[in-house]
């Protein structure tokens, strides 16, 4: 009877720990397996997005003041571009981006919003475009000085 007990508590520690090991492990990403590149280093049809530029400083802002800039884009690859998400580093900014594919050799733009209520000095915000281009992920930038207004 004993021997069962020892044989049956040995079972169940090792189901345990089976299940255990299967629980913790770390799944990888699929972030991580975006890279269309080959072995030999050549790159397959793949999306390209170029910016006309990545950063766009607005100078003086008078604090209240709501702000609009476009970033342009081409799709400079040979597929059809696909953005799937553009996230922004604070609530005053928000970014709106195409729904639809971008064609090769088409254009189109990422707007971007800032407002400065309830801010001050210098601020340097960070817009994240992720899209289906390699590299996938693009980071655009918008920065200003926040001044209150004078008083009369």
């Amino acid at each position: 009877m004993k021997k069962l007990i020892f044989y049956i508590g040995v079972l169940f520690l090792a189901l345990f720990g089976a299940s255990c090991g299967e629980a913790g492990s770390k799944k990888i990403s699929t972030d991580l397996v975006t890279n269309p590149s080959s072995a030999d280093g050549s790159i397959s049809k793949a999306p390209q997005i170029s910016f006309e530029k990545t950063e766009h400083d607005f100078g003086r802002i008078i604090q209240g003041e709501r702000l609009v800039y476009r970033f342009r884009f081409t799709n400079s690859g040979s597929e059809d571009l696909l953005i799937s998400n553009v996230s922004t580093s604070c609530g005053c900014t928000v970014g709106k981006y195409p729904q639809e594919p971008i064609a090769p050799g088409k254009s189109g733009d990422i707007e971007v919003s800032f407002d400065s209520a309830g801010r001050k000095g210098i601020q340097n915000k960070s817009i994240t475009v992720l899209t289906n281009a390699n590299p996938n992920r693009v980071v655009l930038r918008i920065k200003g000085n926040i001044v209150t207004p004078e008083k009369n």
